[in-house]
């Protein structure tokens, strides 16, 4: 049998290495924000009669010419082309289209949206207070669902930070993306670390909930097998249940949409780190735990170990 839980601090090692470049993207750069967040417009037209598609650097060239700044601009070889700028006006936005029109021909109006910083604020908070819910929600009901066995409140700290790992792979990846590509955090975002979120936690629990039924069958065995046993029955499940819905959003990514490929691309990452986190983090730590590990590098710990032969 497949020892994963004997090999966990390698697995908690690469998590680690995979963590680190986001956090410091995060920190030195932070977030590409959209206009949800930011305020600002966004334009979406439609060129039919165009010989080669516009590119989305000449498009970008075109309108910093006029005097946007920070423009961001994704075209399709369909000839659709969505903009992100600054909030501006109708005379604003018409001047655009005629500057674009007069490149590529007669376009289509597909969309136009204009946000003000007073909606950008609110949809920040609520995002604050959303995934703030949702860990407290996950927190208690773990402990609720699992009091029956030795120690429930750690259960439910584990799926959180499972829960955390990938919210942070999601937000470090989209710093990355941010200042290299100008891919920008919007309100789709906000909706595919929540779906991460819940797709963490059900996987988690999952592979909880077989540790919690070993527990009675396997009496005789040590918490540490009993958890690695648990891990290896639910590992098919697991990894079919993630590959099923990775096809779909995979097929969806290459097929769909330009405003919904960043919105599949995050969910693409958050998953697969979900499957990951689950089965090779969330349920070794804790067996950490039980095992002392995670209080042995503490300070005053090793200071009592020191003084115990005293």
């Amino acid at each position: 049998m497949f020892n994963i839980v004997q090999k966990r601090y390698w697995f908690f090692g690469f998590s680690a290495l995979v963590l680190l470049p986001g956090i410091v993207a995060l920190l030195l750069w932070g977030l590409n924000l959209a206009i949800d967040f930011t305020g600002g417009a966004l334009l979406e037209l439609r060129f039919d009669q165009v010989d080669a598609p516009p590119l989305p650097g000449e498009v970008t060239a075109r309108l910093e010419a006029m005097g946007y700044t920070g423009p961001i601009v994704q075209t399709t070889e369909e000839g659709t082309v969505l903009i992100r700028l600054q909030e501006i006006t109708n005379e604003e936005k018409e001047a655009i289209k005629a500057a674009l029109e007069a490149e590529y021909g007669p376009s289509t109006e597909l969309r136009f949206e204009s946000v003000g910083p007073v909606v950008g604020q609110e949809v920040t908070q609520r995002a604050i207070v959303a995934v703030a819910a949702a860990t407290v929600g996950i927190l208690l009901y773990m402990a609720l669902a699992f009091r029956n066995v030795p120690h429930p409140f750690r259960y439910g700290t584990c799926a959180i930070i499972a829960l955390l790992h990938d919210t942070f792979i999601v937000l470090g990846t989209a710093a990355i993306l941010g200042h290299f590509l100008g891919w920008q955090v919007d309100a789709l975002f906000l909706t595919a670390v929540l779906t991460v979120i819940g797709f963490s936690v059900h996987d988690t629990i999952v592979v909880f909930d077989r540790i919690r039924e070993n527990m009675h069958v396997y009496k005789g065995l040590p918490f540490e097998d009993v958890v690695n046993r648990s891990i290896v029955q639910t590992l098919d499940r697991s990894i079919n249940t993630q590959l099923t819905a990775l096809f779909t959003l995979t097929a969806l990514y290459l097929f769909g949409g330009v405003t919904i490929k960043q919105f599949i691309f995050w969910l693409i990452i958050g998953m697969m780190s979900g499957t990951y986190s689950s089965i090779c983090n969330a349920a070794p730590l804790l067996v950490a735990w039980e095992k002392g590990e995670l209080t042995r590098w503490l300070p005053g710990h090793r200071k009592q170990k020191k003084r115990a032969p005293a």
